[in-house]
């Protein structure tokens, strides 16, 4: 982007402006350019989300937020993603890397976990908080 600054004529200190505070966040703000094929504007990639979205809709028939796409979101979205264009064989699906097979499992697990005590907690607060308070008063 900088190689075309001559280009802008009086935007220019306007892009300097964006470089500037754009340098002021996280790397990989700007991964597009980075990755291949990753969707160049927020468009496309709002598109390729809207794909899974459309795809959980039809499965559950649910029109709000799936919780299962919070649990499992980054799962799903991929799986909804990269499907429809890819047949997979069971080779292509059995897992290559079981240590980051296992982690994946238990990040999902512990996710799993939390939508259960948020559950419980908005089920019934005062027996969830009566129920902790013993397990602390052990």
């Amino acid at each position: 982007m900088r190689g075309e600054i001559a280009m802008l004529g009086p935007l220019e200190g306007a892009f300097e402006h964006f470089c500037h505070q754009a340098s002021n966040f996280a790397a990989g703000l700007f991964q597009c350019d980075d990755v291949e094929g990753l969707p160049r504007t927020n468009n496309e990639l709002e598109l390729c989300l809207g794909v899974a979205r459309v795809h959980e809709r039809r499965a559950t028939g649910r029109h709000g937020a799936i919780p299962c796409v919070v649990v499992r979101s980054s799962v799903r979205v991929m799986a909804t993603v990269v499907t429809p264009p890819l047949l997979f064989s069971a080779e292509d699906l059995q897992p290559k890397d079981y240590r980051r097979w296992r982690d994946l499992r238990r990040q999902l697990q512990q996710r799993e976990e939390t939508r259960k005590q948020q559950w419980r907690f908005r089920k019934s607060p005062a027996a969830y908080l009566t129920a902790i308070e013993a397990r602390l008063l052990q």
